[in-house]
């Protein structure tokens, strides 16, 4: 069964998030709706969506500023940002889409053209995600295949579990940044472990050991959770 999708939506007007909830949740999206930045940004750092639907003028960090700041964080660079705004001139489109928007309507919109406007993105985002999938990762002796689910150390294949793999693989993908354990349970959940807070920790001990020399990569940050270091 395929994992329900995630859509953040942030706008001002209340009229507006309940039309465009809507219509997200007709599609059998999960619609997850704010009125301010801030607290979208809060939100979105700490359970990542599968797309965004932003509003420009919002109060306090703009919609630019929060598709600036998104798009420059690894570990939310790669979430589709459809920019939903009254602001129509030229140059406001030109300046989200070179911000790193992935979609620009205006507003009044179709909620059949924005509906299609958001599966596509979508469809967009997974084929990207199909095709990470054939690349490998590789730090010095450690190499990730996601696409086999294989790990060899100095060419040595390494026998991880499912859970194993995706604390590693999630880590390893985004080098040096920090991921709480309740981000990374809300990106690994899997089906051989029931995955909570404190079982991260000891998920964490067993790959440390089956890594052997390559375990230097995952680090400890006190109080936070962890992180794949690399050196700069």
């Amino acid at each position: 069964m395929n994992k329900q999708k995630n859509i953040v939506i942030v706008d001002d007007e209340i009229d507006i998030l309940e039309i465009l909830k809507i219509n997200i949740e007709r599609n059998n999206y999960k619609a997850h709706c704010f009125q301010d930045g801030e607290s979208a940004i809060s939100h979105i750092l700490k359970n990542i969506p599968d797309l965004i639907i932003l509003d420009l003028m919002l109060p306090g960090i703009d919609g630019f500023d929060i598709c600036r700041l998104l798009k420059n964080k690894d570990l939310t660079r790669n979430i589709p940002i459809l920019i939903l705004s009254a602001k129509g001139e030229e140059s406001d489109i030109i300046k989200g889409l070179e911000l790193g928007a992935d979609d620009y309507v205006t507003k009044p919109f179709s909620a059949k053209v924005l509906s299609a406007r958001v599966n596509t993105l979508l469809r967009r985002s997974l084929a990207n995600e199909e095709e990470a999938k054939d690349k490998s990762i590789t730090f010095e002796e450690l190499s990730i295949h996601p696409g086999k689910r294989n790990v060899k150390i100095s060419n040595k294949t390494v026998d991880l579990t499912y859970t194993e793999f995706q604390i590693l693989f999630l880590l390893a993908s985004h080098p040096n940044w920090v991921y709480t354990r309740n981000q990374i349970i809300d990106e690994i959940r899997g089906d051989d472990y029931p995955v909570t807070d404190r079982s991260i920790d000891f998920q964490i001990v067993g790959l440390r050991k089956k890594l052997q020399s390559a375990s230097r990569f995952i680090k400890t940050v006190r109080g936070v959770g962890y992180r794949f270091l690399i050196e700069d």
